[in-house]
């Protein structure tokens, strides 16, 4: 039987009004597997901390950004193996650089698992600039777990959504 697929979507404040956001699409189209937490740099979220704490949770990391320390836990690839053995997938949820400013100043993201995921394809995001070579937007990244997790009508649908959403003038 497979893991079950929950997918955190750590979200920056500003991020949730943002016409651009692309987690959106997957809270709407797929409630199911997709939760948002809003990070507070103060007060980490409790849910969060359990999740990471049972070890069953990682972090889906930037490869051009993975470069861990003696302190940090290892970065492995995001395998179909590693996918399918991990319950819990964490999604940092915002621009690229505040999405390292959340990181930075959040002690245990730095020491929780992480796991690259390797694009396939180049990104189609259009709706932001200064997106770094080789980086997924949000709902990338989610339409890639759901087809390493088979769920391929659920990556067609956000797809679709996506590409709809990518539209904005």
């Amino acid at each position: 039987m497979p893991t079950p697929l929950h997918i955190i979507l750590l979200t920056h404040e500003r991020e949730v009004q943002r016409k651009t956001n692309t987690g959106i699409i997957a809270l709407n189209l797929a409630s199911e597997y997709v939760e948002r937490v809003i990070w507070e740099r103060t007060k980490p979220n409790q849910n969060l901390l359990n999740w990471l704490a049972t070890e069953k949770a990682l972090l889906l990391y930037p490869a051009d950004n993975a470069a861990p320390t003696a302190e940090n836990s290892p970065i492995t690839e995001a395998t179909h193996s590693t996918i399918d053995k991990t319950e819990t997938i964490i999604i940092i949820d915002s621009t690229w650089q505040e999405a390292q400013k959340i990181f930075n100043k959040s002690p245990y993201l730095q020491r929780a698992p992480k796991a690259v995921l390797t694009a396939q394809n180049p990104s189609t995001f259009t709706l932001r600039r200064n997106q770094p070579e080789g980086g997924l937007c949000t709902i990338e990244c989610i339409i890639e777990l759901c087809k390493m997790r088979n769920l391929n009508s659920l990556a067609e649908q956000l797809t679709a959504a996506f590409a709809q959403h990518n539209q904005r003038p």
